[in-house]
């Protein structure tokens, strides 16, 4: 018998260990993760948990009895610290609590853990961090109670933008502070940002852009041991912003501690091949910890690292049949999500290296799409409460077809009768 070691409980670790037996292993799977939750979809915990709207068994991806019906053993709880892996490939993983833990095939499904501030004052009540459940259970009462009225968000991604929108729905004055000069700006171009940020706006959410907390403001606690409560947030310039909560949402970073101690390749990620192999040939990674060639579009290359479920789903698909070894390779169109208030944001394919861009519709009416174009080809879009748009762009995407730019302005055509054959392979 072969022993199949997944650590980690995340999405892309569930999917992995389902895949095995979808595709007839039926040897012995350990599943390991320090959380001490069975494992759950982390879309939600920035978005309905925080609203309330949710129970715990709402984000509970499996039930026990599904573990039990495959015969996967899962250990919650408790962290592998150590792996000791033979020429052979075989091992053993020491974890904290002091188990020892035998394998023949080992995958890493570490995922990603919250970037921290390094600043005087984190350590106030009323700073939290959101990534997590332990941060979702710690943070949703918080913004609930009655005191905490204004909400300091640092960071202009999803994370931060959907915080802000669930706390500015919750009543909250928010204001959020973000480095750069736009939103999101590493995944979406310029229209997009600037819908979101006359969007968040409208809304009643103070955005300032360009700006960096300097350190956290609060009051020393009177009882010994006990922690001082947040005031606020001072800003390089000066500035000092009143806050009863802060809330940082400042990108993550790749869990790759065990893969160092292993010796792979690490490179803002685990690094790993089109089969989700790592630089060792056996182990395989899948999720936010792994670093893979670009599948999409064609002739970019270079090495790129998605944080989003469906990559974490379609890689840990992958990586299973790697380990059975099956030929198998990454090749799907990325896709991503963001739900901030009544506004959803899908994105289709992955924008870098567009050099130009059509806006379908108009963005004032909060029903529109940006499509990101290389060479006169589609390459990706997002779509802003047009699932439609966005289904017909996935699709033609996942075709390798286009839908010609003057064609994609026309908002009298749906998109979906637009879309024709690629004439030409991309340009390296």
């Amino acid at each position: 018998m072969q022993t199949t070691l997944i650590v980690g409980t995340c999405q892309a670790g569930v999917q992995l260990a389902a895949t095995l037996r979808d595709l007839g292993d039926a040897d012995p799977i350990v599943m390991i993760g320090e959380e001490g939750h069975r494992p759950y979809q982390r879309p939600p915990l920035s978005k309905g948990w925080l609203k309330g709207e949710l129970e715990p068994d709402d984000v509970i991806l499996r039930t026990r009895q599904w573990y039990e019906d495959r015969d996967i053993q899962l250990i919650a709880g408790d962290r592998v610290v150590t792996i000791h892996r033979e020429p052979g490939g075989s091992g053993v993983a020491h974890t904290l609590g002091g188990r020892q833990i035998p394998f023949t095939r080992l995958a890493l499904t570490t995922g990603a853990s919250a970037r921290r501030l390094a600043l005087p004052g984190t350590d106030y009540r009323g700073v939290h961090y959101l990534r997590d459940a332990d941060d979702a259970i710690s943070l949703g009462p918080a913004l609930a109670e009655p005191g905490a009225e204004r909400v300091v968000v640092t960071g202009g991604g999803f994370i931060g933008l959907e915080a802000a929108a669930v706390a500015r729905q919750l009543g909250k004055k928010v204001t959020l502070v973000e480095g750069t000069g736009r939103l999101i700006g590493r995944v979406v171009a310029e229209p997009t940002s600037d819908f979101y940020l006359a969007a968040h706006r409208r809304r009643g959410t103070e955005v300032i852009l360009g700006a960096r907390l300097a350190r956290i403001l609060g009051e020393d606690a009177s009882a010994a041991g006990r922690r001082g409560s947040v005031t606020g947030v001072e800003l390089e310039d000066g500035r000092v912003l009143p806050a009863d909560l802060v809330v940082v949402g400042i990108g993550v970073i790749p869990r790759v501690e065990l893969a160092v101690q292993l010796g792979l390749d690490v490179a803002g990620g685990i690094v790993v091949d089109s089969a989700c192999r790592a630089s060792d040939g056996r182990t395989v990674a899948a999720g936010d910890c792994a670093i893979m060639p670009n599948p999409y579009p064609a002739g970019l290359g270079g090495m790129i690292r998605i944080e989003s479920v469906n990559n974490a789903l379609e890689q840990a698909k992958i990586a299973a049949a790697t380990l059975l070894g099956q030929d198998a390779s990454y090749s799907t169109v990325p896709w991503f999500w963001s739900d901030q208030a009544d506004l959803k944001l899908q994105i289709a394919g992955l924008s870098a290296g567009y050099d130009s861009v059509v806006v379908r519709g108009e963005p004032d009416s909060e029903r529109f799409a940006v499509l990101y174009y290389r060479d006169g080809r589609l390459i990706a879009a997002d779509c802003v409460n047009q699932p439609a748009e966005f289904l017909a762009i996935k699709q033609a995407l996942a075709k390798g077809r286009t839908i010609p730019p003057l064609a994609a302005a026309d908002t009298g055509v749906p998109l979906k009768q637009s879309v024709v054959d690629a004439p030409v392979a991309l340009a390296s």
